[in-house]
């Protein structure tokens, strides 16, 4: 399996050659030069395996320049109950992602897949785990080291933080909002004191964190000499990860071939729900798959109109559910591409119109009328949609939700179809945005002990402008090349 840019780069890279590389020297995304195809007889030969094996099943697909037994050894030492499920009360024998049904609504059998059962609380946990383990092993077979560069709006950064923290030959630097993620994310990075963890909180917002990321990733000879990798979703390894559990649901909540399912996944960044797309592309049996954004609708829109309109700094909102607090969705580019049927030069021509003219426009084109034959359907959820929603589903099911979730859960509702099940991707636990849970449900949520008190504790950032040069120049002072 090789992998190709999707701006047109034309050396083929191997999975291991890219998986500490991030972008592509042109400044495209990697993705596979064919999506390795699932029959209906292997997902069906699938549903009795763990969560670990089924996890090796689908990568083996992606990365075959890793040896079999090595592959599924560190997809067995990842998923585990001692790492997924200590967040549910100590509950170890709880599956890794656990299917709920809430309720049958609009004759639709409506789902919550659980994704928050890791260290930081959040779904990111699912495919972080792997990555650390992933760069470990491939920097110990190469005599190498790596310093991780990335941008996070709240999840990312912790469960980086959290898989990498200790790892042999690697460091980590993430950039975050200046006092955009809740307190208790913030607190969750800044509190770790493990000396190859540094965040930098950049006075801005998540897109320009996210664009000095590209910045400093373009910059190949600094790339080079530094030993820059990524862990943001522009990394194909954590995107491929994502995978693995849209074809759990799908097996859980399904009991035969061929029967369809919808998901619907909140989303800013677009690589949750383009590890969706990439499944749909493999042959999962998926009928749509909903787009749910914040008030910062940029996904939104354009799915409804065929505009792609990226806001400025001033124009992102920040909302109460802040990881979606996201105006340029990088994993974008991936989904485009096959929209144009990979065709690079012309992708390449309209991602220069992102970065010149602030988005491009394919309405009333053949490539836009594709878009229903992918599957994609959006919607929009606002603050209020969101306590509302929290608050009907703590009445009506005895559970609550995180601020993203339920997100999710409103714009699911107005894409029901009668017969097919549709589920819901949960973000993370409501823990970790306690202002809002309290103002819909009039008290705290529910808190693993191992958090309790997590914001009293030292914090370690440094704050920094929105500057590539300044921050290539910390990376530089703290790692002495």
């Amino acid at each position: 399996m090789n992998y190709k840019s999707t701006r047109g780069h034309d050396v083929p890279q191997t999975f291991s050659e890219i998986l500490l590389g991030g972008l592509a020297p042109d400044g495209g995304l990697y993705l596979p030069q064919q999506y390795p195809q699932v029959s209906a007889d292997e997902l069906e030969s699938w549903r009795k395996l763990s969560y670990a094996d089924l996890a090796y099943e689908i990568l083996a697909r992606f990365c075959d320049d890793i040896p079999a037994e090595d592959l599924r050894a560190l997809t067995r030492k990842t998923y585990t109950a001692e790492v997924y499920c200590n967040a549910r009360a100590g509950d170890n024998t709880a599956d890794i992602t656990p299917l709920r049904k809430l309720g049958d609504e609009a004759g639709a059998p409506l789902y919550l897949l659980g994704l928050s059962n890791g260290p930081t609380l959040a779904f990111k946990d699912m495919a972080m785990q792997l990555l650390g383990n992933l760069f470990e092993y491939a920097l110990a077979r190469a005599g190498q080291e790596l310093n991780i560069l990335g941008a996070t709006s709240g999840d990312t950064g912790s469960a980086a933080e959290y898989a990498m923290r200790g790892k042999r030959g690697i460091r980590v630097f993430m950039l975050s909002p200046h006092k955009k993620m809740s307190a208790f994310q913030t607190a969750q990075m800044f509190s770790l004191q493990d000396p190859n963890i540094f965040n930098l909180a950049v006075q801005g917002v998540f897109d320009d964190c996210q664009d000095i990321v590209k910045a400093v990733s373009n910059d190949l000879e600094f790339k080079s000499r530094q030993k820059i990798g990524t862990v943001n979703s522009i990394n194909w390894a954590r995107v491929v990860a994502q995978v693995v559990y849209y074809f759990k649901g799908w097996l859980l909540a399904t009991d035969g071939p061929g029967q369809k399912v919808s998901f619907c996944v909140p989303s800013g960044n677009f690589g949750n729900v383009c590890a969706g797309h990439i499944a749909r592309m493999m042959g999962l049996p998926i009928d749509k798959l909903v787009v749910a954004t914040n008030e910062n609708d940029v996904l939104d829109e354009f799915f409804r109109t065929g505009v792609y309109r990226v806001r400025k700094s001033a124009e992102t909102y920040h909302t109460s559910s802040p990881s979606m607090d996201i105006s340029k969705a990088s994993n974008f580019e991936r989904f485009i591409f096959d929209l144009l049927g990979q065709d690079a030069g012309k992708l390449a021509q309209l991602f220069r119109d992102v970065d010149t003219k602030g988005g491009f426009d394919l309405s009333g084109t053949p490539d836009y009328e594709r878009i229903r034959q992918f599957g994609f359907v959006s919607g929009r959820s606002t603050h209020d949609d969101r306590v509302a929603t929290i608050r009907d589903l703590s009445s009506r099911y005895g559970i609550t939700i995180d601020t993203h979730t339920a997100d999710g859960v409103k714009v699911a509702r107005e894409h029901l179809s009668a017969g097919t099940p549709m589920v819901v991707l949960e973000t993370a636990l409501p823990a970790k945005f306690a202002d809002t849970i309290r103002e819909a449900l009039g008290h705290e949520p529910e808190r693993p002990a191992a958090f309790e008190g997590i914001e009293a504790l030292p914090q370690r950032f440094e704050v920094m402008p929105a500057d590539a040069a300044q921050v290539k120049a910390y990376i530089a002072r703290h790692t002495g090349l």
